[in-house]
């Protein structure tokens, strides 16, 4: 699956030969590209429900959301060119109904930081999440056409997200 992760515009054939075999004993696992294309999406997704669920969320919620962003960057950076992909031969649904668990665990920590008076209340935490999404796929993008350096990304994510996010006083 590395092939896809690599070249979102892959074939099944360069897909086959990358994995060492032919293209009929791929297409006897998967009828077709969109069925592969989900196969290596959930297994990612699975690989990096295991990262996220050891970032300690607990404590200062802006220094969790910090660890989270940082933790979540590198699984997008590391899936850039399969997620690619996907949106291609994926419906939007069933994309986003993969990722419920990892926008959970985002939405909770937003919870938590609106309750706790760190995070503004005056927007809904839906809203939080989109800008969330918009914000680290811009940054992926801008990683891709080279305008940005995947180290310097979740900097960049959180001198956004934290500003616009932090509860100001009156």
């Amino acid at each position: 699956m590395t092939a896809i992760r690599s070249n979102p515009d892959a074939s099944v054939a360069d897909i086959a030969a990358e994995a060492g075999v032919g293209r009929m004993t791929l297409y006897g696992h998967f009828q077709n590209r969109a069925e592969l294309i989900d196969a290596a999406l959930v297994e990612s997704i699975e690989r990096g429900e295991e990262v996220l669920s050891e970032v300690p969320l607990e404590g200062d919620v802006g220094e969790a959301f910090r660890r989270l962003v940082a933790s979540s960057w590198v699984l997008i950076d590391q899936s850039r060119a399969l997620l690619a992909a996907a949106q291609k031969e994926l419906p939007a649904a069933r994309i986003r109904e993969m990722h419920e668990k990892a926008e959970a665990r985002m939405r909770n920590l937003l919870l938590r930081g609106q309750r706790e008076g760190v995070f503004r209340s005056d927007l809904p935490v839906t809203w939080l999440l989109t800008t969330t999404h918009v914000v680290m796929n811009g940054a992926a993008e801008e990683v891709r056409v080279g305008r940005l350096g995947p180290d310097d990304a979740p900097r960049f994510i959180e001198a956004i997200l934290l500003p616009a996010f932090m509860q100001h006083g009156d």
